[in-house]
């Protein structure tokens, strides 16, 4: 008996994003338009019925706590708390329940913009963390990193709540400001970032044309993949194959996923039939496969950016150019998030999403916590990694702490010679201080005081966005043109 499937199921759309909800909130859906996957049984059979065996003893306890417990409980918290047991159980982080105030959020979150601090975040090891900021997003601009533990919201712990009640705290209206503490791997102390949130606007491909040695170098960076990406893609590809491009390089760094159509779109104008862009394995393990019908590649080699903030759709394109059509993935290792969601509709506004399916690479590797693995390795430079300042109180010479270790890094990574990089407020780094003050025509003291912090950290962006420090795009620029 061949994928027999509940009738409501036909009127829900898959999910494919890395955490499944953005703090924004962006969620990453995908609908089932263009994927191949049918929700009705497919061999003219009824679908299978659900045994309601023991659903007698949730009723009696339902109705023994309605009617008996020591004071009024409100029916539809039963009910949604029954809903939230049953998929705790399941012990899957993408795997929810959405109430009918979130579920009509989720909805709102796929037109064209969205309010909120633009970055993806998920449940894993039981702990709210960051995928992905989106790119130029207040997320991004504040400091905030894929893998960050978020730790509390506005001063209130998140322990103990589940993705979405967390998340609901982090969403909120253009022009209010989040505060996070977050945790950070290689820092002792926790960060607090304040966040203010903004208009997050929906435009998911960025075009450019690099040159090198007087060649033509077509660049794509797919920031998530949204209703329109492929078409944007698809817009801004024709455009830079009119004027000749030697090569092409697709960014999915810090790429949190989205539409399943949109990257099946994406690949089938660039990977040929001959080997499929990625498979779908059911409960039973049976596998489907989905090709293109393209018959012969791009005639310009291709190379793809990725980075551990690359998840879900982007490791589907990712893979598929890998495996496929064996182009080269340069950077790092992607998150690794291998499952589809369904989110499906209860009747009263509300939803479940469930996990319905895991996805594979074109060669069947399921890379679920995993992630994908470059064929370029490349570590972006010091300055990439650098952290927030946080200054309680100035900083200066013989103080030794972590915050002086991050304006010292800050300091080396954007030109300056701090003289060490341990957190040892010295002579030599107050020099440093002072050549940076002196630049910035500020007051010369040597202190890193909360204005000296905010220039050093608006200089390590300005520093990250300069194309020459950018290693893995060096990179893949070089691959293009050897």
């Amino acid at each position: 008996m061949k994928r027999k499937w509940i009738a409501l199921l036909m009127t829900s759309s898959l999910l494919i994003g890395a955490g499944g909800t953005y703090a924004g909130f962006k969620w990453a859906g995908v609908t089932d338009n263009n994927t191949g996957i049918r929700f009705e049984s497919t061999d003219g059979e009824q679908p299978q019925a659900i045994s309601t065996d023991g659903l007698e003893k949730v009723e009696r306890a339902y109705s023994l706590i309605l009617s008996n417990y020591v004071e009024k409980v409100e029916q539809e918290k039963l009910i949604e708390g029954a809903i939230q047991g049953m998929l705790t159980t399941l012990e899957d982080p993408y795997s929810v329940y959405m109430d009918a105030d979130t579920a009509r959020q989720f909805n709102e979150t796929l037109e064209s913009s969205f309010e909120g601090i633009g970055a993806e975040v998920s449940m894993v090891d039981n702990k709210i963390v960051i995928v992905s900021p989106f790119k130029n997003s207040p997320a991004e601009k504040a400091g905030l990193k894929p893998n960050d533990q978020i730790l509390k919201v506005d001063g209130e712990s998140v322990e103990g709540l589940d993705l979405y009640e967390a998340t609901m705290k982090i969403r909120g209206e253009k022009g209010t400001s989040v505060k996070l503490e977050i945790q950070r791997k290689g820092l002792k102390e926790p960060l607090k970032i304040n966040v203010k949130r903004d208009e997050i606007p929906q435009i998911t491909v960025h075009a450019d044309m690099k040159q090198q040695t007087g060649e033509n170098i077509g660049y794509l960076e797919i920031t998530s993949f949204s209703e329109d990406t492929a078409k944007e893609f698809q817009e801004e590809l024709e455009k830079l194959e009119k004027q000749k491009m030697k090569g092409l390089i697709i960014d999915v760094r810090g790429n949190p996923g989205g539409f399943l159509s949109s990257v099946q779109e994406i690949l089938k104008g660039l990977v040929p039939d001959e080997k499929p862009l990625y498979q779908i394995e059911q409960r039973d393990g049976e596998k489907t496969r989905y090709f293109s019908s393209l018959k012969n590649a791009k005639s310009y080699p291709i190379v793809v950016l990725t980075d551990n903030g690359s998840a879900s759709a982007s490791e589907i394109l990712a893979g598929a150019l890998k495996e496929a059509a064996g182009y080269p993935v340069v950077g790092e290792k992607t998150f690794g998030k291998g499952t589809v969601q369904q989110a499906v509709p209860m009747g009263d506004g509300s939803n479940i999403k469930l996990t319905l399916f895991k996805w594979l690479t074109p060669d069947g590797n399921w890379i679920h916590q995993n992630g994908i693995e470059p064929t370029v390795p490349v570590e972006q430079p010091m300055i990439y990694h650098t952290h927030p300042i946080q200054i309680e109180q100035p900083l200066k010479l013989d103080m030794n702490n972590e915050q002086v270790r991050n304006a010292q890094e800050i300091l080396e990574g954007i030109g300056y010679v701090p003289g060490r990089t341990d957190g040892y407020f010295n002579d030599k780094t107050e020099m440093a201080v002072k050549a940076f003050q002196r630049k910035m025509d500020m007051d010369v003291t040597g202190v890193i005081d909360a204005k000296t912090a905010s220039a050093l950290e608006e200089a390590a962006r300005e520093e990250m966005k300069k194309e020459e420090n950018d290693a893995q795009l060096r990179t893949a620029i070089k691959l293009l043109v050897r």
